[in-house]
């Protein structure tokens, strides 16, 4: 064979075996490639379950906070209606406490008029209480009496259930009080019940006739 033949067969069979080289070299890449791929593909699958779980734990621990503060919220309410109820059911304990000093007094009066007989003293004992109790009611309560005798009569504090004309008084004034009326701090809690001297009416002059025949008024 001749050498020109010889060197041309080597040079194809190089050429094979180039060719046949790259194309292993190429499938090679190719599946280094796809392994890299599914490594990807894998890497982000396990990122996103990972986030799932992660979001899961908070929404379970946010419904958790949630039902707590529900259940404190509750709690809250019923505790403030029972404050609420306990303000209204003791609401007069300072004042009831206040009666049963003036009830512990009634009693000693009772007690000592019973063993004297001494019904001066009796009297005396229950105008004392009177006093204590009128002045405890207006120093800590609030609660003042109406005045009314010799006042002019005023609609809002007074009631009259009776009426006398007067000529000793230029305007209604209140002569007689039947029932005593209380004011709470600035509000009337109770009217008194009195009775009004109103003005006379000034009687009408007398006519009699003049020269001409013509009635006049004197």
């Amino acid at each position: 064979m001749p050498a020109e033949a010889v060197d041309e067969e080597k040079d194809l069979e190089e050429i094979k075996d180039e060719a046949a080289n790259g194309d292993v070299a190429e499938k090679a890449g190719e599946t280094a490639a796809e392994n890299e791929a599914v490594e990807d593909s894998v890497s982000v699958e396990e990122k996103l379950n990972r986030r799932v779980e992660e979001l899961e734990n908070e929404i379970a621990s946010l419904k958790d906070q949630m039902l707590r503060k529900q259940a404190e919220m509750d709690n809250f309410r019923k505790r403030i209606l029972k404050d609420k109820e306990d303000a209204i059911r003791f609401s007069n304990a300072n004042l009831l406490t206040d009666l049963i000093t003036i009830i512990d007094n009634f009693e000693r009066a009772i007690q000592s008029s019973t063993q004297s007989k001494d019904f001066d003293s009796f009297h005396s004992g229950i105008e004392l209480i009177e006093k204590q109790f009128t002045g405890m009611l207006e120093n800590k309560w609030g609660l003042k009496r109406i005045k009314s005798i010799g006042e002019e009569f005023d609609p809002q504090k007074h009631e009259a259930i009776g009426m006398e004309e007067s000529s000793g008084h230029d305007v209604e004034t209140v002569v007689e009080d039947y029932q005593k009326g209380y004011i709470l701090h600035d509000r009337v809690l109770r009217p008194a019940k009195v009775k009004v001297a109103v003005p006379s009416k000034s009687a009408p002059e007398e006519e009699k006739p003049d020269d001409d025949g013509e009635t006049v008024a004197e």
